[in-house]
């Protein structure tokens, strides 16, 4: 089992992810640390807890950072395509599990320690807790196993402004301090990750027999495809970014990568650009290409 920690600003592709990573037998999902993003990090706490609650699942949540590293939100909350609550309006009560003490920057600077070179840090939010961890303690850098990013737009459009995805953009200044450090990372980006469409149809099966867990998951979704309809309009279902992350963690071979420089634009705007480059160092693993027909049937076998 491959140990991981998942970063996440949990919306409704971070409870898909979860989930799937949760019974998933090649990982070990040994915490989660949240972030703002998607909604507040407060929210995205109680958003975890709330679908650990769900999942019948025993994982700490260490909550992290409410700002980006220069202390300014740079993007509204994505509420328009979460819901208020950030879980498609589900949200029915208030999660029985609690944080833990510690703060997110501060556990993920320990594990990594107490773990040399085992863990995985699945990160599907803004990069701020990880940028914050690196700057804090950057002898961790080469002690990292791996780092999987959802993120970024290297050969395609960005989703919140033509030119940058939402996680780069909600922190570009983190992201660039985490693409530079040097750590072993895997980009997966909007490159790959809106080939990933989930419909409507898919859902029918998790209502009809996923019980509470799938009804849940199916009322959240369905709200995130009509949020996809809205913006997209025909396009007949929703990417699945952060769960994509999460199938790269357990099997590369759903993904081809190219090794690349990639910069972040920080200011203007293009902010929150990624700009990828064969020449210079040091280059990260940027996912190309996917095989998404085999990671989404993958994806549907295990997240209920």
């Amino acid at each position: 089992m491959k140990p991981v920690i998942m970063d996440v600003d949990t919306g409704i592709d971070d409870a898909l992810a979860i989930a799937y990573a949760a019974h998933s037998p090649e990982l070990e999902l040994i915490a989660l640390t949240t972030c703002f993003g998607n909604i507040p990090a407060k929210e995205a706490t109680r958003n975890s807890l709330y679908i650990l609650d769900k999942l019948g699942k025993s994982v700490p949540v260490y909550e992290g950072a409410e700002l980006p590293v220069n202390g300014s939100l740079k993007k509204a909350y994505a509420r328009h395509i979460h819901g208020e609550d950030g879980l498609g309006n589900t949200l029915r009560e208030e999660p029985q599990g609690h944080k833990a003490e510690l703060a997110a920057v501060d556990y993920i600077i320990r594990q990594v320690k107490e773990r040399p070179h085992e863990m995985t840090i699945i990160a599907v939010g803004p990069l701020t807790n990880l940028a914050l961890a690196i700057e804090k303690a950057p002898e961790i850098i080469p002690l990292i196993g791996e780092v999987i990013v959802m993120g970024g737009a290297v050969t395609v459009p960005g989703n919140v402004t033509p030119y940058g995805e939402a996680n780069i953009v909600a922190d570009p200044e983190a992201a660039a301090a985490v693409f530079t450090s040097g750590v072993r990372l895997t980009l997966v980006g909007l490159d790959v990750t809106m080939q990933t469409l989930l419909s409507s149809g898919h859902l029918q099966k998790w209502r009809h027999s996923g019980g509470e867990l799938g009804g849940l998951l199916a009322e959240m979704t369905e709200f995130y495809i009509g949020a996809y309809e809205a913006r997209f309009p025909g396009i007949g279902g929703c990417g699945l970014h952060d769960p994509l992350a999460v199938g790269v963690a357990i099997d590369r071979s759903f993904v081809s990568t190219e090794r690349m420089r990639v910069a972040v634009v920080t200011e203007g705007e293009a902010s929150g650009q990624t700009v990828g480059s064969v020449e210079g160092e040091p280059r990260i693993e940027v996912c190309t290409k996917v095989d998404a027909d085999r990671f989404l049937q993958h994806f549907l076998s295990r997240v209920i």
